[in-house]
């Protein structure tokens, strides 16, 4: 590149085209139309940041001081410029002369000339830097700083008329104490401006400059130089609202900490769920409770009345088996039922053991088979607690029950269930074929668990007391007692009466027998049709109706069929024994008849007879 230059013809010397001073005398004039700073690239050079073979390297560019308003400043001579009169060029401002317009041939902050100089040279006397570069000028104490100038052209400036050669076109500086003068407006060609990074230097960092007189305008490139300090224009931020931002970093990490524990906090319970955790298995357990339950409660009424039960093994010539009884009295004397201790016979042998553990022999007392009842005694044993005996007559269908007993030897065995019917009409026994061994039973029927072994067992009701001894079960066999039905309990148990088990047991302990009522009849057993009909003739082929007897006083004929005992309906001669054996000898019975086609009612009073 040239190493000046040009200027433009016909302008006056030391003015600027276009503007005026702001004091101390007018400018010079604009001389025609304004031309651009630069002529049109015939080359098309490519803007800066990307360079064409003949475009020079793209300028570095450093931001100076601005002088204070009014306050002239002097720069380095102009690199091809000799000032007026031929002296060297001093520094000397243009408006120390009292012209607002600096002298000719010198160049003014804000010109081109200037813009091509890096700003901040230091003053006269200051010897250059090592690089051999310009010196760079300090601005004057007070002086106020100015934005950077940026260099707008690429290439030489064109010549003006009036101008020397080499010279620069220069803007007037206001004079002291002046505002600023106005500036022209300038056409500038469109250029984009690449970004350009431009190193972090302080002002006071001495740049190499080219040497004076070698023409070249361009800054050399420093990597060493720190750029200078630079505002980013961000807004301080309030202490208010670095606090609200401080809480709300807090909560969010607060949330984030929270949502990892507890994933991490899931991940390792089902790992130990999965694996067993990581120690020995304890298993978790209830603490130890009172031993206390309500007395209507299943528990309650089993913890009361076992004491009372107690189990019976019995052996002899005809036998042995397993039945269970309860305490009576306090004298020893236990109720069970017959087909228990028939095995023992005269001589065989009955071991009694009690819900504790403790046994003791026993004999029998006395027993009954139209009734299947049986009392044994023990002695040598206190401490006894007799079980309360309650009232059969009171009973109602549903009512809840317990049974225990000793089913297939298992003592102390507790069931329950409900009352399912009363006045069941049962037969058991009958093993011996004449009869003698049928137990006629109008019994209370339950769906609570009898098996073989509860034969003889309490059946108790909610307050614990004794409502009937449990004797039958209905098995899917054909065995219809407990030692015939070895199938076990489909739930059709039947239990004897209290009522009647009392009476007969009393019987039983005082006399040794007990009575049976009767009404002095012959039945035939035989007959098929609905009711219960009187033999044509009786057992030893005398007369079905004992003379003088209740039946015989009621006016009973055989052949009469009896249909109905007490407004209860009877369908066969089984069933008119049970009904009647539920009662007591001496009671008044009112009977339904049929005799020829015709009904008839008649009253009697039961008579007894000694059961074997």
């Amino acid at each position: 590149m040239a190493g000046s230059a040009p200027v433009e013809e016909g302008v006056a010397g030391g003015s600027v085209p276009g503007e005026s001073g702001a004091s101390g005398g007018s400018g010079g004039s604009v001389a025609g139309q304004v031309r651009p700073l630069h002529d049109p690239d015939p080359y098309s050079t490519p803007p800066y940041g990307e360079p064409g073979p003949w475009a020079p390297a793209p300028p570095v560019q450093h931001p100076g001081a601005t002088p204070a308003q009014g306050t002239s400043v002097s720069g380095p001579p102009l690199t091809g410029a000799v000032p007026a009169g031929g002296a060297p060029f001093q520094g000397a401002p243009a408006a120390a002369a009292g012209h607002g317009t600096p002298a000719h041939g010198t160049a003014a902050y804000g010109t081109a000339a200037h813009a091509a100089q890096p700003l901040g040279t230091p003053a006269h006397g200051t010897p250059p830097p090592p690089y051999g570069g310009a010196p760079q000028v300090a601005p004057p104490q007070g002086a106020v700083p100015q934005p950077p100038h940026q260099q707008v052209a690429q290439g030489p400036v064109p010549p003006q008329p009036g101008l020397p050669q080499g010279a620069v076109p220069q803007q007037a500086l206001p004079a002291h104490g002046a505002g600023p003068a106005p500036q022209p407006h300038m056409p500038q060609p469109h250029m984009p401006q690449p970004h350009m990074p431009q190193p972090h230097m302080p002002q006071s960092t001495h740049m190499p400059q080219p040497p004076a007189g070698s023409g070249a305008h361009w800054q050399q490139y420093d990597p060493w130089r720190a750029a200078p300090l630079q505002q980013n224009g961000a807004v301080p931020v309030s202490r208010e609202r670095r606090r609200k931002q401080a809480k709300r970093v807090l909560v969010v990490g607060a949330a984030l900490i929270a949502l990892i524990s507890g994933g991490v906090g899931g991940v390792i319970g089902a790992y130990l769920e999965r694996n067993g955790g990581v120690s020995e298995v304890e298993l978790p357990q209830a603490g130890k409770e009172s031993a206390d339950r309500t007395p209507g409660s299943v528990a309650g009424i089993a913890a009361s009345a076992l004491p009372s039960v107690v189990t019976l093994h019995v052996s002899g010539d005809d036998g042995q088996g397993t039945g269970t009884g309860f305490v009576l009295d306090d004298r020893g004397h236990i109720l069970t039922n017959n087909h228990v201790v028939e095995p023992a016979g005269t001589g065989g042998k009955i071991s009694v053991t009690f819900s504790g553990g403790e046994t003791a022999e026993a004999e029998v007392v006395g027993r009954d088979s139209g009734y299947d009842l049986a009392v044994v005694k023990v002695s040598g044993v206190s401490g006894l607690k007799p079980l309360p005996l309650g009232n059969s007559d009171n009973v109602r269908v549903g009512d809840p029950v317990v049974a225990i007993g000793a089913p297939f030897d298992l003592a102390n065995t507790v069931t329950s269930g409900i009352i399912s019917a009363k006045e069941r009409p049962i037969t058991a026994g009958g093993e011996k074929g004449d009869g003698s061994d049928i137990s006629y039973v109008d019994a209370l029927q339950t769906d609570a668990p009898i098996n073989p072994g509860n034969s003889g067992g309490p059946l108790v009701d909610s307050k614990a007391r004794v409502i009937g001894i449990n004797s039958a079960i209905r098995s899917a066999d054909s065995g219809s007692d407990l030692d015939g039905g070895q199938a076990g309990s489909i739930g059709l148990g039947f239990a004897i009466p209290i009522n009647q088990g009392k009476r007969v047991a009393e019987e039983l302990i005082n006399t040794g027998k007990a009575t049976h009522p009767v009404i002095g009849v012959t039945l035939d057993m035989d007959y098929t049709g609905d009711g219960a009909r009187v033999a044509t003739k009786g057992n030893d082929g005398g007369s079905p109706v004992n003379r003088g007897g209740p039946g015989d006083k009621a006016g009973i004929t055989a052949g009469d069929v009896i249909t109905d005992v007490d407004g209860q309906r009877v369908h066969s001669g089984e069933e008119l024994i049970v009904k009647i054996r539920a009662h007591r000898p001496g009671d008044r019975l009112e009977l339904t008849l049929k005799r020829d086609g015709d009904e008839k009612k008649v009253t009697l009073v039961l008579g007894s007879s000694e059961g074997d």
